[in-house]
Order: C-alpha cells, then structure tokens, then sequence
C-alpha cells in the first residue's frame, strides 16, 4: 500500500516511524515550511521532515494547498506531487493546514486522520492539553476519515487511555503518540484488506478545543488549587503558569492543589517543600519556578535567590505574562 503522509511536528513523526517500519510505501511527504526557532532564531526542518530527509522521502512544503487562495503556485506544484505519487491513501498527524476537497478525494481510499482525543469530544487545535485542563479522567486516539469539516468525519478506530493524576501535555503528547502510531498502522493493516469499517460520530458529547494562547498562563487566584493546578500540568511545556510579585514576572512548571485557606494569591509559607498560595478555595503548593531569564528551579533552589515573604500578595495588578 502506498501512503502520503502530512505532519509536521512530533507527535507526527511518531506515527510516520511506525508506517515506515511496518513496510509501508512512503513516496510523498507533506510538512509545513521551515521555521525560524531557538535563540539564533535559524529556519529550522520540522520533525517529520527530518525523519523524511534521513529516509530519503520526498518532501513538499507548501504554504497552502488551495489552488485558489494566497500561494496558488505552491498548491499547484503541490497537488502534482500529490497525483504523480499515486498513493492509496494519506495519513495526516498534526500537518497544520486544512486539506481542501481536491486533496481529499485524490487518494483512492481519502485521508485518515490521527486525532489526539475521544471524538467527538475535543475536536480542534489542542486536544491533549483541553482534555488535562478539564479533569478529564481520559483521552485516547480516534482514527478518522477526513471530510471537509473540522474533525467530523467518521471514526475507523479508537482506543482509550487514561490520563493519570500526575500527567502533563508533555507526558500525555508521548503517550498517545506511540498510541497513534499503532493504530494507524492497524487501521491501515484493515484497509488493504477491506476489513476498515467506518461509524459516525455521535451527535452528542461535541466539545472544541480551541488553541492555547499565551494569554490564558497567566494564573486567576480567585480560582480554585484544583483548577489552577490542572491547567499548569496542561499549560507544560507551553506556555507554562505566570504570576508576579510586584514587578518580578514569575513562572511556574509545576505544582499540587491542598487544602487549605487564605486571601486569594497570598503567599501562606515558602520553603524547600514549595510556595504555599491561597487561592479562591484551597491552596497550591508551587514546587518548580522560573525567574525571568532564569531557570527552571524546585521551589528550595529557586528560594535562595527570589524572596517569597510569607504575607506577600501575588499577581497583583499583573496583566503581563
């Protein structure tokens, strides 16, 4: 069976590994453009593109795959790599573009997609980390055919996985990762025989998880421990929690809800076994921070050169991150 692959980061490249040592045929890759990254800020390959270059893959990087929109060019030349590869099907992880219907209906049997969630829940940009944020108690990978909406289209496989109390997106990414790039090759193993049944989603349950932004670190005191704690295990490795002291920005990697009472955002006690906050209801123990241009320290570490008094108030009139 031959297979176009679309992904670009890592947890694509993943899926892409297993394909190709499963015995797939790889003709054709597609991953986004190189981008500038790391403190030089140099035009760097994207994991799938890596892997594509150390298996001697060909590989195109369009800006757009619509024939009539912004880079039409770039489409086009695209869409000929696409029909001279004479794939059966393409798989597509995490590629970062939207596949118009040509691009669809071009492979003999469409697209699969490896969608990071139970579909329908969490359908959208940022599954892994909306599923921690809620408290869900678990998540799993959805093998789906595309259609033109947004993570609409029938599911071919799933399977559950529990997310446990201590992962975080990083830990959970790894996981369904490997779970994705199983599965995809199942599914693939059932296509080629004509044994990949397909089923609709549910109507019910439908839930977007919509894009992390950089804004939404910043930590609300006034929330609860238990909701500020899920939501820096799903904000790591981005964009972290922020908060400050007076004008000292202050990042936070990692902490634990307890119980607990106190003016929200004030500092309870500060010692080698974390900064204790009051929040709406509860208390979060902070146990790995970062000072502007620091580095990440466990609470002891990073006490020796920020001082939390106790009685401090944190995050007051903050509104950078």
């Amino acid at each position: 069976m031959k297979v176009i692959f679309a992904g670009t980061p890592e947890f694509a490249r993943v899926a892409l590994e297993r394909l190709l040592a499963a015995g797939f045929e790889v003709p054709l890759i597609l991953t986004q453009p190189d981008r500038p990254a790391g403190r030089g800020m140099k035009l760097q390959a994207s994991p799938v593109k890596q892997c594509a270059l150390e298996h001697g893959i060909a590989v195109a990087q369009p800006m757009s795959l619509r024939l009539d929109g912004k880079y039409p060019e770039e489409a086009a030349a695209a869409k000929a790599a696409i029909v001279a590869a004479s794939a059966d099907v393409m798989v597509v992880a995490a590629y970062g573009l939207i596949l118009p219907q040509w691009v669809l209906d071009t492979p003999r049997l469409g697209c699969l997609n490896i969608h990071a969630s139970l579909l329908p829940r969490w359908r959208g940009a940022a599954p892994i980390h909306r599923a921690i944020e809620a408290g869900d108690a678990e998540t799993g990978v959805t093998i789906m055919q595309m259609d033109a909406g947004l993570d609409t289209g029938d599911m071919c496989v799933i399977e559950r996985l529990p997310i446990a109390a201590d992962d975080t997106t990083a830990s959970l990414h790894d996981k369904l990762a490997e779970l994705g790039g199983r599965l995809i090759v199942e599914a693939l193993e059932l296509a080629a025989c004509g044994g990949l049944d397909r089923m609709s989603q549910p109507v019910e349950g439908v839930t977007y998880a919509h894009k992390i932004e950089k804004a939404e670190s910043l930590i609300d005191w006034s929330e609860s421990a238990e909701v500020i704690a899920r939501r820096l295990r799903a904000f790591n490795p981005f964009p972290g929690g922020a908060t400050s002291l007076g004008s000292e920005a202050i990042k936070v990697w990692g902490a634990v809800a307890e119980e607990g009472s106190g003016a929200a955002g004030t500092v309870l006690s500060a010692d080698a076994q974390g900064v204790r906050v009051a929040c709406g209801s509860g208390v979060l123990n902070m146990q790995l921070l970062q000072r502007a241009g620091g580095k990440r320290l466990a609470a002891g570490d990073f006490l020796h050169g920020f001082d939390l008094p106790v009685g401090a108030v944190l995050g007051e009139g903050s509104e950078k991150v």
